[in-house]
């Protein structure tokens, strides 16, 4: 399973320019697609969502070029697509789905459109049934309502009112808005109930208004569609930021001090989410906003507050409450969102599974969420899972400001926000990390536990959990060399750290971990590669603020490579087969320099020479050599080299 790791954050501020909006991009694309003329559609969003509507129409026979720099060229057909007969993928694109089923069931033409089978899953019989009224010829090749599609030419019935529910999806009214000029007659719409997501329809006949087709609008019930209306370019189009992406970087602003200014969307801004900024303002954040830029900074009392929101308004911007919910003071109430059960998953349901993880009280209903956060959060160590959903990902990012996180197939951002982690890196401040690696024995272990104890932060003996690991397999009878089930003990252990004190099921084990057999056993169990896997996320958890001072013989280079401070601690090994000896001699216990000597000559070949992070020095780390060094030497030389990087 693939999955990013995010450190616990401290504070976030600076500023983000927008990538292009998933909704506006495709809308852009399909009506420059059907108008006359070329447009030149400028600051397009490239991701999965636009690149399966580009694949779309390159097969329907639209000529598009890539101009570089998120530009594209589109020579438009007129509304009479070449390519009368086709099959079409597109993956889990709703935008594109629900338009181009809309149009291409208007066009004339055999088609037949497929998706992932989560697309198979959400429904578009509303849809379906609106275009049959028109007379529209379309059938679900699976179970109706709801793709695949098979869509044949069309046979217009001029006159007449199409109803349409509006309670499931305004993608629904959208592609049909859209494709209502390509029969050449009057046509007129009845939304049945409450329509929701009413900004995403504005935005569509703001789309439309722009390549020249003026729809009539009765409240949010009735829409007409004059007879003759035409598509025509407007010659150079540019496409807004993504207001639902700048909930993210916003809420960030406000959980993490700020302030945080996102750039591509403002006050002139035809999305609905860019009222997102009022809800944050609502839970106490200060927000500023401009004609094309919106700033967020944490509230005056630090704590954002809960709320209880209608949140027809802003469907997709919604799920960022949710999780910014996690720090606020009092439950969060989320209402009026019954589409996110139809979206890539039900988001509902999702949401409300993942906050569970964190420690956080979840009420869940048919159109309604409320979120009571328990004071501090929890990391599971399974991880956050994002369900194939792109704003699953992007919203818990959000929840690292309370505890390291994994987020488990990031990749899912790509759908409409490709570099996003990325961004989120370059605006956030995660809790510092001093990391010290070494040989066995080279006194990394004392001299990261003073420089911890003198700065006041955190201290992780990575050494401990892989000893702890070795035990716990040596007491369930597990040989050290059976990689899967010594990674089910080290995925499974029950420790805990407190000052000197090391603890495995409850019980004291510090001095049993420090015996020169359970050392042996740590540097083999130590050399299995899903050993160090199971022990990768559980040696992250331990970066928490104010900071941490790790030490290990990874640390810099796989634990915590984004480490400001990086240190490879050694000496010669004739002088670490003496501290040893010493050590031991100082607990009562029995040793013979002898074997020492030959036991760290042989950890040191096995460590360096391992197929997994094997010990070695990374290239940005300090070289100290404490051959001839004092403890307090060494600590003051780290502690400069620290403030040094700070």
């Amino acid at each position: 399973m693939d999955y990013i790791d995010l450190p616990e954050l401290l504070s976030a501020q600076g500023m983000v320019r927008l990538p292009g909006s998933k909704s506006i991009s495709n809308r852009v694309l399909l009506l420059a697609a059907l108008a006359e003329g070329v447009t030149e559609v400028r600051d397009l969003l490239e991701s999965d969502d636009t690149a399966r509507m580009l694949e779309a129409l390159a097969v329907l026979g639209v000529g598009v070029e890539a101009l570089g720099d998120h530009a594209y060229r589109v020579s438009g057909i007129g509304g009479d697509f070449p390519v009368k007969q086709a099959s079409l993928f597109l993956g889990n694109a709703g935008t594109a789905f629900r338009s181009l089923t809309a149009t291409l069931a208007l066009a004339g033409g055999h088609y037949t459109l497929t998706g992932i089978p989560r697309m198979h899953e959400r429904p578009i019989g509303d849809l379906v049934d609106a275009l049959r009224q028109v007379g529209a010829d379309v059938t679900c090749l699976e179970k109706e309502g709801f793709p695949p599609l098979e869509i044949r030419p069309a046979e217009i019935r001029p006159g007449g009112v199409v109803k349409i529910r509006g309670d499931v999806s305004s993608q629904f009214l959208t592609g049909l808005l859209m494709a209502l000029p390509l029969t050449g007659v009057e046509a007129t719409i009845e939304v049945v109930g409450e329509l929701i997501s009413k900004p995403y329809i504005e935005i569509t006949l703001a789309t439309m208004a722009r390549f020249g087709v003026q729809v009539v609008r009765d409240g949010w019930q009735r829409f007409v569609v004059p007879a003759g209306s035409v598509y025509r370019s407007p010659g150079v189009v540019y496409v807004e930021g993504d207001a639902s992406s700048a909930s993210y970087f916003l809420a960030l602003g406000a959980i993490g001090k700020g302030p945080l200014r996102v750039k591509g969307v403002g006050r002139d801004s035809i999305q609905g989410d860019v009222r997102f900024a009022e809800a944050l303002a609502l839970m106490g954040a200060r927000v500023e906003m401009g004609p094309n830029w919106i700033e967020a900074s944490a509230p005056v009392s630090g704590a954002l507050k809960g709320v209880e929101l209608d949140c027809n308004h802003i469907p997709d911007a919604a799920m960022t409450l949710a999780t910014a919910a996690l720090f606020a003071d009092g439950p969060t109430t989320l209402k009026n969102i019954a589409s996110w059960r139809v979206k890539e998953t039900d988001r509902i349901a999702a949401m409300a599974n993942e906050l569970r993880k964190l420690g956080a009280d979840v009420e869940e209903g048919a159109d309604y969420i409320r979120i009571a956060p328990r004071g501090a959060l929890l990391s599971p160590v399974c991880g956050i899972d994002t369900y194939d959903d792109h704003r699953m990902a992007m919203c818990f990012s959000l929840a690292s400001f309370g505890a390291p996180l994994r987020v488990n197939e990031p990749g899912c951002v790509a759908k409409t926000f490709p570099d996003y982690f990325e961004r989120f890196a370059g605006v956030t401040q995660p809790v510092p990390v001093i990391a010290i690696d070494g040989p066995s024995a080279s006194g990394k272990g004392t001299i990261a536990a003073r420089v911890a104890s003198v700065l006041g932060w955190h201290f992780l003996d990575s050494g401990a959990l892989y000893r702890l690991t070795a035990l716990a397999a040596q007491r369930a009878g597990v040989a050290w060399s059976d990689e899967a089930a010594v990674a089910g003990i080290a995925a499974g252990l029950d420790v805990e750290f407190s000052g000197d004190s090391i603890r495995m099921g409850g019980e004291e084990v510090g001095e049993a971990i420090r015996t020169e057999e359970i050392s042996s056993g740590a540097s083999l169990v130590a050399a299995l590669p899903a050993v160090r896997a199971a022990l990768l996320f559980r040696q992250r958890m331990f970066r928490r603020a104010p900071g941490l001072v790790a030490d290990g013989r990874d640390m810099g280079s796989v634990v915590f490579p984004d480490a400001g401070t990086k240190i490879f601690l050694t000496a010669s090994v004739e002088v670490r087969a003496k501290r040893r000896y010493k050590q031991l001699i100082d607990k009562g216990m029995p040793a013979n320099i002898e074997p020492i000597l030959l036991d760290l000559r042989a950890r040191d070949e096995r460590d360096s020479q391992r197929s997994v992070a094997p010990l070695q020095q990374s290239a940005d780390a300090n070289l100290l050599d404490t051959s001839d060094l004092s403890i307090e030497n060494t600590v003051e030389r780290v502690l400069a080299w620290s403030k040094m990087a700070s």
